[in-house]
C-alpha cells in the first residue's frame, strides 16, 4: 500500500501533496474555493491530466460545499463562474475540460433540487470521478503487464504515477501492473527538463514502491538504447487526439524518435478520458507554454544571461505512427487507432 496520497477530501477541503516541495519535503495543503485549486493546478502543487481532473472536481465540490447560495439557481451560477476559472488553469490536459463538463451536467440535471441537496450530489459526484480513476489505473495495470517481459527495463518520461492519478498511475500502471503480477521490472527515469518531475517524482515514488530506478538526463537515453539497455519504453499523455497522435511532457517526442530507431516499442498509458475524439490529429492539440523562469532558474540561480530569449512549451505531441500501442482502461489498441480507439467508446 502506497505511504502518500495526492489528493483526497477532507473536512470540506481538497488535500493535496505539494509536489513542487518534493522529493525533499512530504507536505499536503489544503483548498477550499475553486480559485485555490485553480492556482494549485496552474502552479503544479498538482499536475498529470488525471489528477488534474480529480483536482478540477473537487475544486468545484469544494465551491459548492461554503457556498452561501439562498437558492439552487444561485448555486448554479457559482458554480458556472467557477468552472471558468478552473477551466483557465492549463490548456492541455484534456482530463481538466472532461471533469469539469461532468461536474456541470450533474449540477443542471439536479438543479431542481434544494440547496443542501445538491451541494452534496455535487460533492458526491467528484468523490465518483476519483474512485473511477483509481479503477481506471488498476486497469490500465492488468492490461499493460502483459506487455512487459519478465526481466525487462523500462525507459519512462516525465511523472505519469501515483502523483498524476488519484493512485497507482498510468504509465507507471503498467509497471507497477507487471511487478503485481510477478515478474521482475527495473526503470531507467529520464529527468524531464525543466521541471524535472522524472528525477523528482518518479524516482522519489518508484523507490518508495521498491522498484529498482536509475536516473538519467534526458540526452542520454539514445546511448542506452543503443547500448542494448532499454526494452521497452512506457510514457502517459495529457490528451490523445483521435488518431492517437499523443500530447505528453516536452521531450517524449525525441525519446519516440529514438525507440524507432532503435526498435524498441513505445507504449502510451492513458484512461479513455484523455482521448479527445473531437480532434482529428495532434496538430489541433493545444500547447502549453509556461514561464521562462522555469528554464533560465535553476535552483534559485540564474543560468541563462538576460539577453537569451527561452523558449519553453510544457508538451510536444508524438505521432500515432511512432506509437506502437496505447494502454487504456478499456484495452490494448493497435494501430489503426483511429478505429480500435474509437472501439472502447
Amino acid at each position: 500500500m502506497p505511504t502518500f496520497y495526492t489528493l483526497r477530501w477532507t473536512d470540506g477541503a481538497v488535500s493535496m501533496l505539494n509536489q513542487r516541495l518534493l522529493p525533499n519535503r512530504e507536505v499536503y495543503n489544503e483548498y477550499r474555493s475553486a480559485a485555490d485549486v485553480a492556482d494549485a493546478i496552474r502552479t503544479l502543487v498538482v499536475r498529470g491530466a488525471p489528477a488534474i481532473g480529480c483536482a478540477a472536481a473537487w475544486g468545484l465540490a469544494a465551491e459548492a460545499a461554503h457556498s452561501a447560495a439562498a437558492t439552487s439557481a444561485e448555486l448554479l451560477r457559482e458554480l458556472a463562474a467557477a468552472r471558468e476559472v478552473l477551466a483557465a488553469s492549463r490548456p492541455t490536459a484534456v482530463n481538466l475540460f472532461w471533469a469539469l463538463d461532468r461536474m456541470s451536467q450533474v449540477a443542471e440535471a439536479n438543479a431542481h433540487l434544494p440547496v443542501a441537496e445538491l451541494k452534496s450530489r455535487v460533492i458526491a459526484e467528484a468523490d465518483a470521478i476519483q474512485r473511477e480513476d483509481a479503477e481506471s489505473c488498476r486497469a490500465m495495470g492488468r492490461f499493460g503487464a502483459k506487455l512487459v517481459p519478465d526481466g525487462a527495463t523500462v525507459l519512462t518520461h516525465c511523472n505519469a504515477g501515483a502523483l498524476a492519478t488519484s493512485e497507482y498511475g498510468t504509465a507507471l500502471a503498467v509497471i507497477r501492473g507487471a511487478r503485481d503480477a510477478g515478474k521482475s521490472v527495473s526503470v531507467y527515469a529520464d529527468e524531464t527538463r525543466p521541471i524535472l518531475q522524472g528525477a523528482r517524482l518518479t524516482a522519489w515514488e518508484l523507490t518508495k514502491d521498491g522498484i529498482p530506478t536509475t536516473v538519467l538526463c534526458d540526452n542520454m537515453a539514445g546511448q542506452l538504447m543503443a547500448a542494448g539497455k532499454i526494452d521497452l519504453v512506457v510514457v502517459g499523455a495529457d490528451r490523445i487526439a483521435a488518431n492517437g497522435d499523443a500530447a505528453n511532457k516536452i521531450g517524449t517526442y525525441s525519446v519516440a524518435v529514438l525507440a524507432h530507431y532503435h526498435g524498441l516499442p513505445f507504449y502510451v498509458a492513458a484512461p479513455l478520458s484523455t482521448v479527445d475524439f473531437a480532434l482529428e490529429s495532434g496538430a489541433q492539440i493545444p500547447i502549453e507554454h509556461r514561464d521562462e523562469a522555469e528554464v533560465r532558474v535553476i535552483g534559485g540561480r540564474q543560468m541563462v544571461p538576460d539577453a537569451a530569449q527561452v523558449y519553453n512549451p510544457a508538451f510536444d505531441v508524438t505521432p500515432a505512427a511512432l506509437i506502437t500501442a496505447i494502454v487504456t482502461d478499456r484495452g490494448v489498441a493497435q494501430p489503426d487507432f483511429a478505429e480500435s480507439l474509437a472501439d472502447f467508446r
